[in-house]
C-alpha cells in the first residue's frame, strides 16, 4: 500500500463532509465573503493553540511555504463558496475537488515523481468518475449566466487549490511541522478574509449561521489539513493528494442521501468509478 495512504483517506472523508457544509451555509444564506472571514477567525487561534501545546511551532522555510499556500488557498475557497449559490454541490464539489490533477502534473514535472501503471490508472479513473457524476447532474444547472458564472469560479478554485496542495508537497519536503505550515497558511488567509470581508460589507458583520457553518468548516479543516500534511511527508503528491481532494465521493453520496439529490445510474457508474481510482492509486 502507499505510504501515507491512510492519512490521505481520513483526510478525503473529511473534506467530503467541509463541502456539505459549505452548501447549507450557502443555503442558510451566509455570504461567501462572510463565511470565509469567521472561517479564519476561529481557524487561525485552534491552528496556534495546536503549535503550543505540541512545542512544534517554529518559524522558518514550512511557515512561508504556508504562506503562500493560504494565498492561494483563500482564492480556491472563496470561488468555490460563490459558486454553490448558482450551482448544485455534486457538479461544483467534483470540479473543484479535479484540483488533484493540477497538482499531480506540477508534482511530475517540477518533482520528478514517477508515472506507474496503476498511477495513471487511478488518475484516469478518476477523472472518469468526475465526468459521469458532472453528466449525472448536466440538467440540475440553472440556465442562463448564472450556470457559466457558477462553472467559471469552480474550475478558478479547482486551479487555485491545485497549486495550494502542491505547496503543501513542497512544504512537508522541507521537514516542518503540521503546526508551522498551516500557521503560515493561516497567516496569510486571516487578513485577506478579514480585508476582502470589510469591503464588501463596509464593516466586520456576522451571524449565528455564520459562526456555526464556518466554525465547522474550520474544525475540519484543521483536522483534514493536519492529516493531508502528516501523508505527503510520507509518500508522494501526485497519488496522495488525488485520494484526498476525492471528497466529492462522499459529497455525491451524502447529497443523494440527505440532500434529495436524484441518483441516476451514470452517477452510480461514477461512485464506481472513484472507489476503482482509489483502489488503484492505494497500489500505485
Amino acid at each position: 500500500m502507499t505510504p501515507g495512504y491512510e492519512y490521505a483517506l481520513a483526510a478525503m472523508l473529511l473534506l467530503g463532509v467541509v463541502d456539505l457544509v459549505y452548501r447549507r451555509g450557502a443555503a442558510a444564506g451566509v455570504p461567501a465573503h462572510r463565511f470565509l472571514m469567521v472561517q479564519a477567525w476561529c481557524f487561525t487561534p485552534a491552528v496556534v493553540l495546536l503549535g503550543l501545546v505540541t512545542g512544534t511551532l517554529v518559524p522558518g522555510r514550512p511557515m512561508l511555504w504556508g504562506m503562500g499556500a493560504g494565498l492561494f488557498a483563500f482564492v480556491a475557497l472563496y470561488h468555490f463558496a460563490v459558486s454553490l449559490k448558482n450551482g448544485p454541490v455534486s457538479i461544483v464539489a467534483p470540479i473543484f475537488r479535479l484540483s488533484f490533477t493540477v497538482t499531480a502534473l506540477l508534482a511530475v514535472l517540477l518533482l520528478g515523481e514517477p508515472l506507474t501503471g496503476f498511477k495513471l490508472a487511478g488518475l484516469g479513473l478518476a477523472l472518469a468518475a468526475v465526468w459521469l457524476l458532472l453528466g449525472a447532474e448536466a440538467g440540475a444547472l440553472p440556465a442562463g449566466g448564472a450556470a457559466r458564472r457558477a462553472l467559471i469560479q469552480a474550475i478558478v478554485a479547482m486551479a487555485a487549490m491545485g497549486v495550494a496542495n502542491f505547496f503543501y508537497k513542497i512544504g512537508a519536503s522541507t521537514g516542518g511541522s503540521p503546526a508551522s505550515f498551516i500557521t503560515g497558511q493561516a497567516m496569510a488567509f486571516l487578513p485577506l478574509a478579514t480585508v476582502f470581508a470589510w469591503r464588501a460589507d463596509r464593516g466586520l458583520r456576522t451571524t449565528r449561521a455564520a459562526w456555526v457553518h464556518a466554525g465547522t468548516t474550520a474544525a475540519l479543516f484543521l483536522v483534514a489539513l493536519v492529516l493531508l500534511f502528516e501523508s505527503l511527508e510520507r509518500g508522494e503528491a501526485s497519488v496522495l493528494v488525488p485520494i484526498t481532494q476525492m471528497g466529492f465521493v462522499v459529497t455525491a453520496a451524502f447529497g443523494i442521501a440527505f440532500l434529495r439529490e436524484p441518483f441516476t445510474l451514470r452517477k452510480g457508474a461514477g461512485l464506481a468509478m472513484a472507489l476503482a481510482a482509489l483502489a488503484c492509486l492505494a497500489r500505485s
